[in-house]
């Protein structure tokens, strides 16, 4: 009989990275044939129930709740137990700071035989009160699962012991961002100027969280128009900070240089006419969005943050720079606009290094000999768990 496996999401949105990475995770498990696999979620919101059905997942039972402090909590945890025990599970695979406390917390009281939690960010983005409930779910983990050393190293330095921490890297699906449309196709499309004037200069994050960092980037492009007057710059995301975003380009004098798409549901399109691409964030674990410029075969500008210089190959593949100094990343963007040549060999380098190393196979891959070692009850140790398991 084949090992059972649940993967517990947050929610059934594909908005943000950890998300889209769950959701393909769950999917090419169901694909292969090693594992039986379950999903579960806290909030039903989302249309990737549909997607699951398609493929043969019909039940995706939710546990929703409001606080972990509150009546609404504990019937949950015992409707998730009772879950549990019924389907026999034997893995559960938790993704994000809310499924890791109370997947944890059912899954022990469960008696499921391996439990994984993951970790895909570093600091700035929990409150110390969070970071210390989710510090405390990690004691029923088996396996915590990071997406980049940098994040592995942030746990030891909180307190985590290294035997306990996996390192496998997302992947990424090249097929999702190959466009086979023509440019004045996707200007239309996106609602964009057409023309091949525009020299366009993207950021694909989400407009949720301060630590984004867009007035960075909208101070570089303030800098970069000066020298390049065809330069436009593009926000894809959607999220509460919007409005005060595009006060603050407004402010810098931005209004008909800065494009906002909301929530980009053509990434492929919008990559291909993207000469530069770039992250400013003040803090990140592995940027999804960084993959997706280098599959994209774009050169990308971006902040050392997190597991950037994991992805990128500085003056290879493209730039890192200092969370916040908009003057460099002013001035690496311009170098790549008066190179192109230049920017377009970092984007065809960026791209191999993608198929090379960061492919769906490889991911599944190793989460797949993570499971068979946990199940056959074999512990992970310090000195072997990256080098030997997961490359």
């Amino acid at each position: 009989m084949k090992p059972r496996v649940l993967q517990l999401l947050g929610n059934l949105y594909m908005a943000g990275g950890s998300e889209r990475q769950a959701a393909q995770l769950s999917q090419l498990l169901h694909e292969g044939s090693r594992y039986q696999v379950f999903v579960a979620c806290l909030d039903p919101s989302g249309d990737w129930g549909k997607e699951l059905n398609r493929i043969g997942i019909k039940e995706v039972p939710s546990f929703k709740f409001y606080s972990f402090y509150s009546f609404g909590f504990v019937k949950q945890l015992f409707r998730f137990i009772r879950y549990l025990r019924e389907r026999k599970i034997d893995i559960i695979h938790t993704h994000d700071f809310y499924t890791n406390v109370f997947g944890m917390i059912g899954a022990t009281l469960a008696g499921v035989h391996v439990r994984i939690a993951s970790k895909r960010e570093t600091e700035g983005w929990r409150t110390p009160s969070q970071q210390a409930v989710e510090k405390y779910s990690y004691r029923f983990a088996h396996a915590i699962l990071v997406n980049a050393k940098a994040v592995r190293a942030h746990l030891i330095k909180g307190g985590i012991r290294a035997d306990k921490i996996a390192t496998v890297y997302n992947g990424l699906d090249l097929n999702r961002i190959t466009s086979h449309m023509s440019r004045d196709e996707i200007a239309l499309l996106l609602n964009l100027p057409g023309g091949n004037n525009q020299r366009y200069i993207t950021i694909l994050a989400n407009l949720l969280h301060p630590v984004k960092d867009h007035p960075t980037f909208l101070r570089a492009a303030q800098l970069v128009k000066q020298s390049v007057p065809d330069a436009r710059f593009i926000i894809a995301g959607e999220g509460p900070l919007q409005e005060q975003t595009k006060l603050f380009a407004e402010e810098l004098g931005l209004s008909n240089d800065v494009l906002f798409t909301g929530i980009c549901k053509h990434v492929a399109e919008l990559l291909s006419i993207s000469e530069i691409c770039v992250l400013s964030s003040k803090s990140e674990g592995f940027s999804n969005s960084i993959l997706e410029y280098m599959g994209a075969g774009r050169p990308v500008v971006a902040t050392d943050v997190g597991g950037a210089r994991e992805s990128i190959i500085e003056g290879k593949t493209g730039y890192l720079v200092q969370p916040g100094d908009h003057q460099m990343m002013a001035s690496r963007i311009i170098d790549l606009l008066s190179n192109p040549e230049e920017a377009r060999r970092m984007g065809q380098l960026g791209r191999q290094i993608v198929e090379q190393k960061f492919s769906c196979q490889a991911q599944v891959d190793s989460i797949e000999r993570l499971y068979a070692r946990l199940l056959s009850g074999d512990k992970l140790n310090e000195t072997d768990q990256i080098e030997t398991v997961f490359n």
